[in-house]
């Protein structure tokens, strides 16, 4: 195989899984993980990728457009539960919290303690996912609703400004040093009100996203009491947002055996 057919195979896989392991790459190829390196470096440079530590992920520009829900909803990676499990064991009894539209707020779902709470969401699919759990109040947040059955509009924001919660579980297509991005003013605004009116803030950071930067910024990672990402995610960018202030929590993948 040459080099550029080598390359266009990784951004299709990139395309498809959302990130890429150096390992794997090397022996799909029969190469050496220095060649995969040498390869992703270029592409980086190129802005075909953004490199992590082990491997890659698409560049921002590649992920701007939000994933239709029967993408967004599918089934978690196991780095991304690992991350919604450990976010989950930080709901108290009688706590009221924040699940947003995001993919890994889904996932969070099966994690849930079953301990009386109250949920705040802005996702259809959410709101009908607890609806049937009866030790949950679950609140869904009034607006247009849009193809995904999510609700973002200045109406949602209003409504959900008429709450005090205990705690947050922010999102974004990106997350780094610089804050928490989407590619929606809408949904930024939306999120960053979610995170004002909230007495905690955790975002859920899973590798692929952080050190990205998208258009919209929801706000400062400093607004953040605490960041939880996986094991896969960048060393530099965990140090980097330490370096603000914000406590990160490495998210530990169980062992397949």
């Amino acid at each position: 195989m040459f080099t550029d057919e080598r390359r266009d195979k990784i951004i299709e896989l990139l395309q498809k899984n959302g990130r890429v392991l150096a390992k794997e790459l090397a022996d799909m190829f029969e190469l050496s993980i220095d060649s995969i390196r040498r390869d992703l470096s270029i592409m980086e440079e190129k802005g075909l990728l953004k490199r992590t530590h082990g491997g890659a992920i698409p560049a921002a520009k590649v992920r701007s457009a939000p994933l239709p829900p029967n993408l967004r909803y599918k089934e978690a990676s196991p780095h991304q539960d690992a991350i919604s499990k450990l976010a989950a064991s930080f709901i108290q009894e009688k706590d009221t919290v924040f699940i947003g539209s995001a993919g890994i707020h889904y996932g969070m779902l099966k994690f849930l303690p079953e301990v009386p709470f109250t949920v705040v969401t802005n996702a259809i699919r959410v709101a009908d996912a607890l609806k049937d759990r009866e030790e949950i109040d679950v609140y869904l947040i009034g607006g247009k609703v849009k193809s995904s059955g999510n609700i973002s509009d200045t109406l949602a924001n209003q409504f959900l400004r008429q709450f005090t919660l205990d705690l947050c579980f922010a999102a974004g297509g990106g997350i780094s040093k610089n804050g928490v991005s989407t590619s929606s003013p809408e949904v930024a605004s939306l999120g960053r009100t979610a995170v004002e009116i909230s007495r905690k803030r955790i975002c859920l950071a899973p590798h692929e996203k952080l050190g990205v930067d998208f258009f919209a910024k929801e706000g400062p990672i400093t607004d953040m009491d605490l960041l939880i990402t996986d094991s896969e995610a960048s060393i530099t960018a965990i140090e980097d947002i330490e370096n603000k202030g914000v406590k990160v929590l490495i998210a530990q993948i169980p062992e397949v055996s």
